[in-house]
């Protein structure tokens, strides 16, 4: 049920709904906002009906009841709304960019001790492996990804049996996907993502957990380490060995031909202890920066629907005029997002007063 602006030329798939107001006393941009709001989302949640996908019908979306206030007021709304969502779509832009430099440096960290270890001064020899493209310790073995691990995809489950809260994670091919009251594998496993465009995505996975069949389940020999090889995986960038198609698919009988260099098992564990203490700051700054990104897309939707329900009374509110409003969605500026914050903060201690 994702909402989406659309051209005044284009072709409409048959997994679309297109939707135009033919009423003089509703704005077109104002339906727009309303089928954004969190009421209308859950409307068509309930609405949508399936077994392994989702659904609406025509009817479904037809029956939905609209707030509709006075066109003036509808513009008003809709200015305010878009003044607003530009902003929070800036803010977001700079977490995301904060976000993808972090894991750049992550992934520099990884990729420089997993190809030449922890001594730099160590032996060097051509590794005559491509994607590493230059020299590995001497003393490491160049080793095909097969005689590592096995793999196999995970198991079906149907989005039914997926819940937001269980016995055990339900991992798909970019993480928990949800829980489930059963497992199919209980152990430590390395899971790559085996289909979609994140596929080659890598995870670790201990314990009871199910793996569904997005997932590829990589099953480490007892003589290697698993933090050590699901970093190395990592640095491999396996999705550029999906094969190429409307829904892209990682060939694993490919992937298991991969070469890779292959250091002592102490070396393993030491690469392991050492990726872990580096990079620990790293991910913390990522997880929170990702939860800020949470917290501004929830905030979107709350505004959506306090200004669409009459909650937040926008009628003669003065807004900045912008001279170029296009270009604000491609700039954005770290000093805007204490601002944001206080918004939010100032937020929540109304609701906490209401």
């Amino acid at each position: 049920s994702l909402v989406e602006y659309a051209a005044e030329d284009l072709i409409c798939g048959y997994h679309l709904a297109l939707l135009r107001s033919r009423k003089a006393h509703l704005n077109g941009d104002f339906l727009f906002r309303v089928l954004q709001s969190p009421v209308i989302a859950y409307h068509f949640h309930v609405a949508a009906n399936g077994v392994t996908r989702y659904g609406l019908s025509q009817d479904a979306i037809k029956s939905v009841f609209l707030p509709i206030p006075h066109l003036s007021e509808q513009s008003s709304i809709v200015r305010f709304l878009n003044h607003m969502d530009r902003r929070i779509r800036r803010y977001i832009r700079a977490k995301q960019k904060l976000i993808k430099l972090l894991e750049e440096q992550k992934q520099a960290i990884i990729h420089r001790v997993v190809t030449r270890g922890l001594n730099p001064s160590v032996p060097l020899k051509p590794s005559g492996v491509e994607w590493i493209g230059g020299d590995i310790p001497a003393h490491w073995a160049v080793r095909q990804l097969k005689t590592l691990c096995s793999m196999q995809s995970g198991d079906a489950i149907t989005s039914t049996s997926i819940e937001l809260t269980g016995d055990y994670p339900v991992y798909g091919g970019n993480g928990v996907r949800g829980y489930a009251s059963g497992y199919t594998h209980d152990g430590n496993f390395v899971l790559i993502g085996r289909q979609g465009a994140l596929c080659g995505n890598v995870h670790i996975a201990q314990g009871r957990f199910w793996a569904s069949e997005h997932a590829v389940v990589a099953s480490l020999k007892p003589t290697h380490v698993l933090e050590w090889f699901g970093a190395i995986l990592t640095v491999m960038n396996l999705n550029q060995y999906s094969i190429a198609a409307a829904q892209p698919g990682l060939s694993v009988g490919r992937v298991l031909n991969l070469w890779l260099p292959v250091p002592p098992q102490q070396e393993q564990s030491s690469i392991a202890e050492y990726i872990k203490r580096e990079t620990i700051d790293i991910i913390k700054v990522i997880e929170r920066t990702s939860c800020e990104v949470s917290l501004l897309r929830e905030y979107r939707n709350r505004l959506i629907s306090d200004v669409i329900t009459g909650k937040l009374d926008v009628r003669g509110l003065e807004l900045p005029v912008t001279s170029n409003e296009a270009a604000e969605l491609d700039d954005w500026s770290e000093g805007d997002l204490p601002e944001m914050e206080e918004m939010m903060a100032a937020e929540e201690v109304a609701d906490e007063a209401d």
